[in-house]
């Protein structure tokens, strides 16, 4: 079995289970590809007992890959779209870092998860993308995003107002400091911490929630993900900024962004002890009760 590990850094907290991983798939024979920026921060500090191999980009990411671990927290799994892209390359999320609703396998299950693995004791949650139609190539090559896009103000002393258009008819003018269009795996990550509700994986949506709105009647907006959205922005600024996950690009208020469903799907691994409910339960601590 040939296992990619992705990963950003290392600290004494994170060390020991970084070793346990690699420990681990040595024990089971597995044979271990690493990233090449992430093997030159823990090659110093891990102990591998076997060869390993790097890679510095998706094209040298073998396609005979099995999975794609990612060691740390979500903003970390968020980055490994840039590597799998759309080879279909399940990954595992092992949170090694804070809250991770994406990275749904604790530091103390590594060793159980491995096996679950090894024995095909998981399932893959496939989960939806979202697409930047225009302007091409705003994010280089890959103007593909798993959680959410989002446009901002670039200067914090005035609002801007954003024109929203879904399939070409007038949704609303947002005056607010931004807004999210989040796929259902983004609907728990920013667009939640803006009052946007929980979606689902799987339940083919779209939510667009403004930032700061200053219209208090302004509520999120939950639509079907076969929609187009289309966004443009007005403001004292002539200039402000689109975020595509964790990629951020300056762009000119003249352009207009279309938003559409990626055209390819992401494939998450579940282990069957785990679901969506289940890890909304345990990171929100939803059911601590004494009722329950």
């Amino acid at each position: 079995m040939n296992i990619a590990l992705f990963g950003k850094t290392i600290s004494e907290d994170t060390k020991p289970y970084i070793q346990q991983i690699v420990s681990k798939l040595e024990e089971v024979n597995a044979k271990i590809i690493v990233f090449a920026p992430y093997y030159s921060n823990i090659k110093s500090e891990i102990i591998f007992n076997s060869e390993v191999v790097v890679f510095n980009n998706h094209n040298e990411l073998p396609k005979n890959t099995d999975f794609l671990f990612s060691i740390g927290g979500d903003g970390t799994l968020l980055d490994t779209l840039t590597l799998v892209r759309d080879s279909g390359i399940p990954i595992v999320g092992i949170n090694v870092g804070r809250l991770g609703f994406l990275s749904s396998i604790s530091k103390d299950e590594i060793c159980i998860a491995i096996d679950n693995i090894i024995k095909g004791e998981y399932t893959l949650d496939k989960r939806a993308l979202l697409k930047i139609n225009e302007p091409e190539n705003l994010f280089g090559d890959l103007n593909y995003g798993l959680n959410e896009l989002s446009v901002s103000r670039k200067e914090s002393t005035s609002l801007i107002v954003v024109h929203v258009y879904v399939d070409d008819i007038f949704l609303n003018s947002y005056w607010a400091d931004g807004i999210i269009v989040s796929t259902p795996t983004g609907s728990t990550a920013y667009s939640l911490s803006c009052g946007g509700p929980f979606i689902t994986p799987g339940s083919k949506n779209i939510v667009i929630t403004p930032i700061a709105p200053h219209n208090l009647t302004v509520r999120p907006v939950v639509i079907s993900d076969d929609s187009t959205i289309r966004i443009k922005v007005e403001g004292r600024d002539k200039n402000f900024f689109v975020s595509l996950d964790s990629r951020f690009e300056k762009i000119d208020s003249s352009i207009e962004i279309e938003i559409v469903k990626g055209d390819f799907e992401i494939n998450l691994v579940q282990l069957k002890n785990k679901d969506f409910f289940s890890t909304i339960r345990d990171k929100l601590k939803w059911g601590l009760d004494v009722r329950n």
